[in-house]
């Protein structure tokens, strides 16, 4: 909000939002003065602390012991270390990087424990389950795809903006994924949607969904959890299917690098897939009434099935949800 304004709430008074110089006066926030959180969903691998080490470091127990990193605040959190990085001198390559190219202390302590209640029902191994953030180590692999799939004008611009050049960068990327704990990263994300395929890992039945006061109350939440042994059976299920109808391109691909990813970690696991800041673009009323995980999983019966016209009336419905999330995207 501009200094000496009034909100657009009208309930606000001028210079909210500003702390004043002078300690007597209290600082007071302002409606307009909200973030939102970024719009990215997230699948998720919960290992075993047990498998995070033999034995976890003491950091990592004290972290998950004090309950790990708030669920609902990890865009945001991802954010400001990005903003940090770039807001320093001279800017860090990479997020979570101390000045030397050293990883911050944060690697160890920025994990999300899954409560005990949100562990699937029937899943036999002992907890506490726990997802490091990683930002680094998955920032430096994003990085390196850049270097290998931008253009070169749009590479240099970017290397000459950071002060290096692509062989340094590619080295401190490649010294930044040793920071995994296991073969691959424990969070995939992707902005504006999900993709499909994601839902068939999990059961439709499994969501817990948290409406709240509305899109922007930061406890609003659509999510499902499933154990691992029960999503890499249906990665490789749906994943022949789609291949023996469609070929191995597009979703097909998309379910076989997401089994090979799975395969990565503990078979203890627990798998979790998050709508993240996308809870934000919903209404009440069509976030409570999505039935994309039903319509995925009856788009694979159908393929089983050889129904033509049930196929053809499930993408329409997905396209027609989905749609308008494109829509702001591109508006974006």
């Amino acid at each position: 909000m501009r200094r000496g304004t009034v909100c657009s709430w009208r309930q606000c008074p001028p210079d909210a939002g500003y702390r004043h110089v002078d300690a007597d006066r209290r600082w007071s926030a302002c409606h307009d003065a909200r973030v939102l959180r970024p719009f990215v969903a997230y699948l998720r691998v919960y290992e075993p602390l047990r498998a995070l080490g033999d034995p976890p470091a003491q950091r990592l127990v004290e972290a998950v012991s004090a309950g790990g990193l708030s669920r609902v605040a990890i865009g945001e959190r991802e954010q400001r270390m990005w903003l940090k990085s770039q807001a320093s001198a001279p800017a860090r390559l990479l997020p979570a990087e101390l000045r030397d190219g050293r990883a911050a202390p944060s690697l160890a302590t920025d994990v999300l424990v899954l409560d005990p209640a949100e562990v699937p029902t029937g899943h036999g191994a002992a907890g506490p389950f726990v997802c490091p953030l990683e930002l680094r180590a998955r920032s430096a692999a994003a990085l390196a795809t850049f270097l290998t799939d931008s253009a070169p004008v749009l590479r240099n611009v970017v290397l000459d903006a950071g002060g290096v050049n692509a062989d340094r960068a590619r080295a401190r990327a490649k010294a930044a994924m040793t920071d995994l704990s296991a073969a691959a990263a424990h969070t995939l994300t992707t902005t504006w949607t999900v993709p499909l395929p994601w839902f068939s890992l999990i059961d439709p039945d499994e969501r817990k969904l948290v409406l709240g006061s509305g899109p922007d109350d930061p406890a609003r939440e659509a999510s499902w959890r499933t154990s691992m042994s029960a999503a890499v059976r249906r990665a490789e299920d749906a994943g022949e299917l789609i291949e023996s109808t469609f070929g191995d391109s597009g979703p097909g691909r998309v379910l076989a690098q997401t089994r090979q990813w799975l395969e990565s970690f503990d078979p203890d696991s627990v798998v979790e897939l998050d709508y993240g800041g996308l809870v934000q673009l919903f209404a009440d009323p069509l976030l409570d009434a999505d039935s994309t995980a039903d319509e995925v999983h009856d788009i694979l019966d159908a393929l089983r099935s050889g129904n033509v016209e049930e196929l053809a009336e499930l993408f329409s419905q997905l396209r027609e949800f989905w749609g308008d999330l494109a829509a702001r995207e591109h508006s974006n």
